[in-house]
């Protein structure tokens, strides 16, 4: 007899900033954010997702495109979808994050991330369902690619590393 609950047992993944994943298999993704936001971007008839974490907007220097940008991870996670079968009409949105920390800095690096995934979702008419975004708290989520679902955590403290100006120092 297959016991077919193992079967739907989801993979655990911890998503860290300027990456992204789409799985093949059920999964739930967490992440911490501060000002770095995250797409999860969910096909509802294939019943599939996948997840980034980027720290900033725009890139702005040629040949240096990773998705730690938020108009290269958006854009990326999008045609990952479309390349693996999804079409776009299918897809739909929850963004999180863009919180911003005035005692580190002045400059508001989350907003300028929350900007630009909208922008992008919306030139390609992807619909965001669901928002938990801004303020002042870091957030720690959980999604889940199989069934779209997402826990949000509000917390008051986080790493350092977790707020625009991002340092190398990955300590609490």
């Amino acid at each position: 007899m297959i016991d077919s609950s193992r079967a739907l047992t989801p993979t655990h993944y911890f998503l860290e900033p300027g990456f992204m994943v789409m799985p093949d298999s059920p999964t739930v993704i967490s992440a911490v954010l501060g000002s770095g936001v995250s797409v999860c971007l969910y096909d509802c008839k294939r019943k599939v997702g996948g997840m980034n974490s980027f720290q900033f907007p725009m890139i702005r220097e040629k040949g240096k495109t990773t998705t730690r940008f938020g108009n290269v991870a958006v854009w990326t996670l999008i045609r990952m979808m479309v390349e693996d079968g999804s079409k776009i009409q299918n897809l739909e949105a929850q963004i999180v994050g863009g919180a911003h920390n005035p005692e580190l800095s002045h400059q508001n690096m989350g907003q300028e991330n929350i900007r630009i995934a909208r922008r992008i979702l919306d030139r390609e008419k992807i619909a965001v369902t669901s928002e938990d975004i801004g303020g002042s708290k870091g957030r720690k989520i959980v999604y889940s690619t199989h069934t779209n679902e997402i826990a949000v955590l509000k917390v008051g403290k986080l790493r350092k590393v977790d707020w625009y100006p991002y340092e190398d120092d990955r300590t609490p």
